[in-house]
């Protein structure tokens, strides 16, 4: 059976799943199997649950007649079907990456672009080869737009995601110090991010630039399929504007203020507002998505807890984002405490990259400072350190903060976010 064959039953389907929990009738359900578990042997199960259609990878357990089909692999099978959906959609597609910020400008473009459109997008961080096909997957006859979201911590993987979503726009938001260990370093970390340009430029479609931003002025100056901003003589011209703890833009002498802290969201924002605009969306509409878009996913999100304020990124972390977030902390009123978690996947960089963001830490004058994770530990002999976050939350049972703003920022693994209700 190939993606050809299958595609008739996919479309009467409701939804493809990988989750044998979350099947719900005329769900295709794609059994993927690990080393400890047969996915294949909830088959017959999930066909008693309404299920359209089941794929397996093991042949002893194919059924036809019941709609159980067995391919070599689950994963080629799920990305192949995704390429032959992606053939047959005629609807602009977006597709974004980058070190930092590649969630959020997701979320803002989709909130922007919805204001006109009916949009499909990544949910989550189904960012990877298995996300990225099932949200192209995804898409429906109703869904005008797409904008997926993709992510990588090697060379190569971009390669594979633009071949599977073929975007006819694209953005990489920047070039950072993360994953470095699987990239090589950061000249890997450009040469991987950069593989989304490859791919538009191969294909003739277009490029959104940040002319800010040296690098990716560089990687297309080449080009002339582009949408840019940042600068007087680009499409579209913003200024920073920002209202207490939060970020805005100033476009035309009309300003918008968002829900994000960090001038570094600034781009961000830019971002979005030049795709809406590029598609005709009224900017009295960009301005309702923007001041009513409200982060709950852990990134530059700003919480009130009795009468502190906890700024909370606790679902990334690079040596690049965690200077923004310790610069863009320092600027609140008040008493300051940091509570920030060990950067993952630097590699060889791991020791030299800790001890330069606690050194910055350190300079910044912060009132208390608490490190979390055994990489900052073991560089840290200055201030308050633990080996992880049950440590941390042991210690704050007894020992309250009292400062008025505390931030918490750290890689996934550290899961500073158990703490938060230890504060």
């Amino acid at each position: 059976m190939n993606a050809e064959q299958f595609y008739p039953l996919f479309l009467q389907s409701r939804n493809v799943v990988i989750d044998s929990r979350k099947i719900e009738e005329n769900d295709i359900f794609f059994a993927f199997s690990g080393d400890s578990f047969n996915a294949a042997t909830l088959a017959e199960e999930a066909i008693l649950k309404g299920t359209l259609a089941v794929i397996v990878e093991q042949q002893n357990y194919e059924n036809k007649e019941k709609n159980i089909f067995y391919v070599p692999s689950t994963l080629d099978f799920l990305q192949e079907l995704a390429v032959y959906h992606r053939n047959n959609l005629q609807i602009p597609v977006i597709g974004l990456t980058g070190s930092n910020g590649k969630t959020t400008t997701k979320e803002i473009i989709h909130a922007v672009l919805s204001e006109k459109f009916n949009v499909q997008y990544t949910k989550g961080n189904l960012n990877n080869h298995i996300g990225v096909p099932l949200t192209i997957l995804s898409i429906r006859p109703e869904h005008e737009m797409a904008v997926i979201e993709m992510g990588a911590n090697h060379q190569k993987e971009i390669e594979l995601l633009c071949s599977i979503s073929k975007p006819d726009f694209g953005y990489i938001t920047n070039f950072g110090k993360a994953h470095l260990e699987g990239f090589g370093g950061y000249e890997g970390v450009i040469k991987g991010k950069s593989e989304l340009y490859d791919y538009l430029k191969n294909n003739g479609k277009t490029i959104l630039v940040n002319e800010n931003d040296p690098v990716q002025v560089e990687k297309t100056a080449d080009y002339s399929h582009k949408i840019t901003f940042g600068k007087p003589a680009s499409d579209y011209q913003f200024e920073l504007f920002s209202e207490e703890h939060f970020v805005g833009l100033v476009y035309k002498n009309e300003k918008v203020i968002s829900k994000l802290t960090g001038n570094y969201n600034f781009t961000n924002l830019c971002a979005a507002v030049s795709l809406g605009l590029y598609f005709d969306v009224d900017f009295d509409k960009i301005i309702h998505a923007i001041e009513n878009y409200i982060p709950t996913n852990m990134r530059s999100q700003i919480a009130a807890k009795g009468e502190k304020t906890l700024v909370l990124d606790t679902y990334n972390a690079n040596p690049s984002s965690m200077s923004a977030s310790l610069q863009n902390f320092i600027t609140f009123e008040g008493s300051k405490t940091i509570i920030i978690g060990d950067m993952l996947e630097l590699g060889d960089e791991s020791e030299n990259e800790h001890s330069g963001i606690l050194n910055l830490a350190l300079s910044l004058g912060f009132d208390h400072i608490i490190t979390v994770g055994k990489n900052f530990k073991a560089v840290n002999d200055t201030t308050l350190s633990f080996e992880n976050t049950q440590e941390l939350a042991e210690y704050l049972k007894q020992n309250k903060i009292t400062s008025k703003n505390i931030l918490l920022k750290g890689s996934r693994g550290i899961a500073l976010e158990k703490a938060i209700d230890f504060i």
